[in-house]
């Protein structure tokens, strides 16, 4: 096709308002600057680029954002602000963009650490290369899953002091255990250390790698075992903080972030529950339903579950869904909120989905005179 071909077709697609011709002209335009050299990475080009795409964007249905992601996940042409959004996108949309874009810097990495699911935080410790100050930060995060996804990052430039907290936090997270044992960058002195947690195939694998006398790491296995034997038990509950303050702002910020583009959904709720994220639960009820937090925090330890019901039903959760919600916010919360589940399906069911104003407005006038 000449240019004056593709110039034609861009014009007749820019001034159709199909969604599917708007789509076309989003992967068209990309391809265009694909193909076109330097000229893309002016700074003129990259403003303008930046407004046309991102408007594009906005509007596209997920497969084409999908599409589009791994289009340009390779690329280094593309806007700042067009590959951000793609990271923050839905995780289907943000893995391609997350494991290999080379625009995402270390302060954008941070950042998906911060305000994202802990989907996209997975995906940040799998990146291959990842530099130290980001392996920092999620040794300073201490997540889990996070963490284990990291220990399994052969190609992360982790440092002997992170390397060290991570074969520490390995004590209580046996899922890193196995990965930190193959770890390129596990030393002989972390590797007794590790030894002592690790089940016997590991060890062996240990023993193999550094060459070490096992009746000394025996010994010290055995050691380990006798100081836990004499340790006072702790009082359930006192290895449980709370969510830090800090913690608390940055997922106000993150719902508040996904509410503006659009992307805060039922589905989000549910997820966080999943997560075991009870705090960001509470904060996307309380933004989708336009609630305020103090009345979602005493619905959800109410000694009955229609409160729940009733803003659950108030910002449109599928009526399958919702006994999930239930359960999943009981199982974090202590068994509350109490209370009939056959009280709460009725309240439920008096809002059909097209009521869901309507619901919402009960639940306000229900929790005023709690």
């Amino acid at each position: 096709m000449s240019r004056a071909q593709t110039a034609e077709e861009l014009k007749v697609l820019a001034q159709s308002r199909v969604p599917a011709d708007r789509e076309r002209l989003l992967l068209a335009i990309v391809d265009l600057c694909a193909s076109s050299g330097h000229g893309v990475n002016s700074p003129q080009s990259q403003d303008l680029l930046g407004t046309v795409l991102m408007s594009l964007v906005a509007g596209a249905e997920q497969d084409i954002r999908l599409a589009l992601a791994e289009k340009l996940a390779d690329a280094a042409w593309p806007p700042h602000a067009l590959i951000n959004a793609l990271a923050h996108d839905d995780i289907d949309v943000a893995r391609p963009i997350i494991a290999a874009s080379p625009v995402l810097k270390d302060l954008d990495l941070v950042k998906l650490l911060v305000e994202t699911t802990i989907d996209h935080r997975i995906e940040v410790a799998r990146r291959p290369s990842l530099s130290p100050p980001v392996v920092d930060r999620i040794v300073a995060r201490a997540e889990p899953a996070v963490m284990t996804a990291l220990a399994s990052n052969d190609t992360a430039d982790i440092n002997p002091a992170a390397m060290s907290k991570l074969v520490e936090a390995s004590r209580e997270i046996a899922s890193m255990r196995s990965p930190l044992a193959r770890h390129p960058r596990l030393t002989e002195d972390l590797a007794q250390k590790l030894y002592v947690w690790v089940g016997q195939s590991l060890r062996s694998a240990i023993v193999a790698r550094f060459k070490v006398d096992q009746r000394v790491l025996d010994a010290a296995l055995q050691a380990a075992v006798g100081q836990v034997q004499v340790l006072p038990q702790r009082e359930p509950g006192l290895s449980k903080s709370l969510a830090s303050n800090e913690q608390l702002e940055m997922e106000r910020r993150l719902i508040a972030k996904l509410h503006e583009a659009g992307q805060l959904r039922p589905s989000y709720m549910l997820r966080s529950l999943r997560e075991q994220r009870l705090s960001l639960f509470q904060i996307s009820l309380a933004t989708l339903g336009g609630y305020s937090t103090e009345d979602v925090r005493r619905a959800l330890d109410a000694d009955r579950a229609d409160y729940l019901a009733l803003a659950c039903a108030g910002v449109g959760v599928d009526r399958g869904a919702f006994a999930t919600v239930l359960g999943l916010v009981r199982g974090l919360n202590g068994g509350r909120p109490r209370g009939d589940n056959e009280q709460a399906r009725r309240a439920f069911d008096a809002f059909g989905a097209d009521r869901v104003d309507q619901a919402a407005a009960a639940f306000k006038q229900a929790l005023a005179g709690v």
